[in-house]
């Protein structure tokens, strides 16, 4: 009866995935692949046998959990099952003794849907079974034998499940993914394969024609070289002259033509040409790889990573990035004086460096950057590097500030970033600077912007957050089909709207943030599959939520949070060790915490309070000096805090205190108003007193903590002298001054 019930739901998952869990290798590549799989456009909104064929096969259900102690299929699953319009079973011999996946089969089938079940052989033989000696090799769970002589199963349905194979001499993975989608659309595997190909060649058009150009190019150019080598010298010179020909071509393709893909966020298409321009390297013997080349398959390694780092995939871009480190690297200790490839290998290790920093591997990431550092160093520029080296010495000094910032090192991390200000501001001084240095020139002021919030100089920080939003804003202006600079504008404008509203300009601080949330919005359209894209959004739609709740708009605050908890989520399960991730997806929580208890649900604030917790407590013990860590599990605790019984309350308050004791003297208004309110939750008014007037003066204005002072008679009025000298230092900066 309630499979029945369940049959009746209208599908919500275009398939499940069934599997066992070791095949979980093959269920992420299927999993990926059909996710990401585009229909072909002439196929879309036909009426096949199945329904009308839809642009997306979203989303798939794949993840279950294996209890050893279970006796059942959970409920979950249950629903899944009934609510998926299509089963796919991952066989294999492993797959075959799974009671689980057998389980998944025989429900799917007393739902009235064994014709929807598609199956993957991956490993082993079909249909064993019976087969005196073969038993162990059989695939195919149970339930998908139970096909009687009428050919139907149990249910008395028509049972006979397509199967495509990926073992080796068979399908193929793309044959094999094919010829599943086509089953599950209801069409004709040759119809789909043909307009797979016509999409294809459509899609690839505007690059196809110069990437066959060139890698025809280069391919005769290349045996040209070959067969020249035992002529005379004559001919030898000849043959080097085309080899350098064809790494010139292939720096155009890592060049001009990838930093065109790259304002377009074409991501899978730059992938695409940096894959060719390998092929091209991967075809020379290695006889016959000139220093030339392999500094060019150093660039092509890094591109692809730098391509996997913004997809997410931190693991995939750290074997590029250590790859093109090791050919730069050999090629920079040859020729040390060089500074082009003294240059090469500090940018591969200042990415390497970032990798680590992404994954929260602080000490590696430190390391890498000052490696890097230590390599432009002993460069000794010509006239014509001067700038590159410029470029790249502000990069470092950046990354490095970065990591001595996440240290607690302030002073020494503006050090690092006043140099990155001077080389940038030496940079722009040209005549037509590049549109990335005037863009670094505005990181420059960003991260001066975060020492003056630091030190709790707020209305420095404001002017220099503002000095980086003109600039990105312009060059957007400038450029507006930039992909990445629109993304620079608008992480310029979020920083800028929440620091804005710690001054109490709330009005203010949501107008800005509302224009980072909508040009994240605009960016997703350009590519819904990017993960930076998708982070932003969630990162200041979250951020967004919080100044709605301050300001008393609740359903808004809601649904803004609620936006970015979904996408955390996502990104969390796709890799649970990007540390950035996880911090942004615990703050977003936090902010769930503070809005579960203005509505009174004392629940489900302290259920997000401690799952914020519990993602923070493993960062902060790698990066105890972290401001920002320390914030967001400060403010996890005292949400904590607010939903605990009195006791509980008071240890968390006192935890709090006895973690913030040795940043007393601390001046970030951030860290300081928490300090206050966990005073004001022990009671403690007379202690709290000077640190509300340390905020007052910086001129922090927050209407929640001046309705707390107010009920522990702390007298905290409106900074009128802060709020005039802001507006004047805002209008000096807009005006020229």
């Amino acid at each position: 009866m309630a499979d029945e019930t369940l049959a009746q739901c209208v599908p919500r998952y275009f398939a499940f995935l069934s599997y066992s869990h070791a095949d979980r290798h093959w269920a992420d590549w299927l999993y990926r692949s059909l996710e990401t799989y585009r229909v072909p456009s002439r196929l879309v909104g036909q009426l096949t046998k199945t329904g009308v064929v839809p642009r997306r096969l979203i989303p798939i259900f794949r993840d279950r959990e294996e209890f050893a102690c279970a006796t059942d299929l959970s409920s979950n699953i249950h629903a899944a099952l009934a609510q998926s319009a299509n089963l796919i079973v991952i066989c294999s011999p492993g797959a075959a003794a799974s009671r689980w996946v057998n389980e998944e089969v025989a429900t799917f089938q007393r739902l009235g849907r064994s014709e929807r079940i598609f199956c993957l052989v991956v490993d082993g033989e079909p249909n064993t079974r019976n087969l005196p000696g073969s038993e162990a090799k059989e695939c195919f769970a149970p339930a998908l034998h139970r096909v009687p002589a009428t050919g139907r199963d149990a249910s008395g349905n028509g049972f006979e499940p397509i199967a495509a194979d990926v073992r080796p001499g068979k399908d193929g993975k793309t044959n094999a993914k094919l010829k599943l989608v086509a089953g599950m659309l209801g069409v004709g595997f040759d119809t789909l394969k043909q307009r797979e190909l016509q999409r294809r060649i459509r899609h690839m058009a505007a690059i196809a024609a110069i990437s066959l150009v060139v890698m025809l190019a280069t391919t005769l150019l290349a045996i040209a070289a070959l067969i020249a080598r035992n002529a005379a010298e004559v001919a030898r010179q000849s043959a080097e002259r085309r080899q350098r020909q064809a790494e010139d071509l292939v720096g155009f393709m890592l060049g001009d033509l990838n930093d065109k893909l790259a304002q377009a966020s074409r991501l899978d298409l730059m992938e695409t040409v940096d894959d060719k321009a390998m092929a091209y390297f991967q075809s020379l013997p290695g006889s016959d790889v000139t220093d030339a080349g392999l500094l060019q398959r150093a660039k092509a390694l890094e591109k692809i990573g730098v391509v996997r780092q913004e997809q997410g995939h931190l693991a995939a871009a750290m074997e590029s990035f250590d790859a093109a480190a090791r050919l730069a690297g050999s090629l920079a200790d040859s020729t040390p004086g060089d500074p082009v490839r003294q240059l090469a290998y500090s940018r591969v290790l200042a990415f390497v460096g970032m990798t680590h920093w992404s994954q929260g591997k602080l000490d590696a990431a430190q390391q890498s950057f000052e490696t890097a550092q230590r390599v432009l160093e002993r460069a000794q520029p010509h006239e014509q590097d001067v700038q590159g080296l410029l470029f790249q010495s502000s990069m470092i000094a950046n990354n490095i500030g970065h990591v001595l910032e996440a240290r607690g090192r302030i002073t020494e991390a503006e050090v690092q970033y006043r140099n990155m200000l001077a080389r940038c501001e030496q940079l722009v001084a040209v005549k037509n600077p590049r549109t990335r240095w005037m863009s670094q020139l505005g990181s420059a002021h960003n991260n001066l912007g975060k020492m003056a919030l630091l030190r709790g100089d707020l209305l420095d920080a404001v002017v220099e957050y503002a000095a980086d939003d003109r600039i990105e804003t312009t060059l957007s202006e400038r450029d507006p089909g930039n992909v990445n600079q629109r993304g620079n504008m608008m992480r310029a404008r979020a920083i800028l709207g929440r620091t804005i509203a710690l001054t109490g300009m709330l009005d203010q601080g949501i107008q800005y943030l509302h224009a980072a949330v909508d040009v994240s919005a605009q960016l997703l359209k350009i590519d819904p599959n990017q993960t930076e894209f998708q982070e932003y959004n969630a990162l200041y739609s979250s951020q967004l939520s919080q100044l709605h709740r301050l300001r008393g708009d609740m359903p808004l605050a809601k649904t803004f949070n609620d936006r970015a908890l979904t996408i955390f989520a996502q990104l969390h399960k796709q890799d649970a060790v990007n540390a950035i991730w996880q911090q942004e997806y615990a703050e977003a929580l936090v902010e769930q915490t503070a809005q579960a208890l203005a509505e009174g649900q004392r629940d489900v604030a302290r259920k997000q309070a401690q799952a914020a917790i519990d993602l923070l407590d493993p960062l902060f013990a790698n990066r105890r000096d972290d401001h920002d860590v320390l914030l967001a599990l400060t403010k996890a605790r005292l949400g904590a805090a607010s939903v605990a019984e009195d006791d509980a309350a008071a240890r968390l308050h006192e935890s709090v205190l006895t973690s913030l004791e040795p940043l007393v003297e601390d001046n970030d208004p951030r860290l300081l108003v928490l300090h206050v309110t966990a005073l004001l939750g022990v009671h403690k008014a007379n202690e709290a007193r000077p640190l509300a007037q340390r905020l007052w003066k910086s001129g922090y204005r927050d209407a929640a903590l001046a309705a707390e002072l107010r009920k522990a008679h702390v007298d905290y009025p409106i900074n009128t002298e802060f709020r005039e000298k802001l507006r004047q230092r805002l209008g000096e900066a807009e005006s020229g001054k």
